[in-house]
């Protein structure tokens, strides 16, 4: 089936092509989206005479996409998850998960805005495409931790940190206030 794309599509092209599709992308997807039209006789002349205005509309929304991405650079959010001893979560960290962090942190981001190229599994930091347009993407951080101290604590060391790791960090915050007193009493 042949459809004539109304705005950019990844992997497809770019608007105004003409390009061929399989037949169930395009009712399921592309034209109830509004991205494409059948590519028709009637539908070209429709297209070409409002090609201005969609050319117009699409660098509008470019332009605030843009300005959002500006404002979204080095952006980093918190995902609170259960897991188990070794890091592995009890289920997965999904596009609604993020687009949740990313509204508490002030931005506006749809589900579907956000990619998640392989699932995340596992406590750590990733790093996400979220596509405020189609020719506007952002690379957000997503910092997945069982709690928010232990976010912080893998924040700073730059990847995931097991329970052996929290237990070390615990162990060194109650052996600090005694060194301090033994080392006052020696002075005294």
């Amino acid at each position: 089936m042949e459809v004539i794309l109304l705005e950019r599509v990844e992997k497809l092209g770019q608007m105004g092509q003409v390009v061929k599709v399989r037949p169930g992308f395009a009712r399921n997807y592309l034209l109830p989206q509004k991205k494409a039209m059948r590519a028709t006789k009637a539908n070209m002349a429709v297209f070409e005479k409002q090609k201005a205005h969609l050319e117009a509309m699409n660098l509008e929304r470019r332009k605030d996409a843009e300005q959002v991405a500006s404002q979204m650079t080095d952006v980093t959010v918190v995902v609170i998850r259960q897991a188990g001893e070794t890091g592995v979560l009890y289920g997965s960290v999904t596009p609604r998960d993020v687009a949740d962090a990313l509204a508490a942190a002030g931005y506006k981001v749809d589900r579907k805005q956000v990619i998640i190229e392989q699932p995340i599994k596992t406590l750590g930091l990733f790093k996400l495409r979220v596509v405020l347009h189609p020719e506007v993407a952002v690379t957000v951080t997503v910092n997945v931790a069982r709690s928010q101290e232990e976010a912080e604590l893998q924040r700073a060391r730059g990847g995931m940190v097991t329970a052996a790791d929290l237990r070390d960090e615990e162990d060194e915050v109650e052996e600090a206030p005694e060194a301090t007193e033994t080392e006052d009493s020696e002075q005294a």
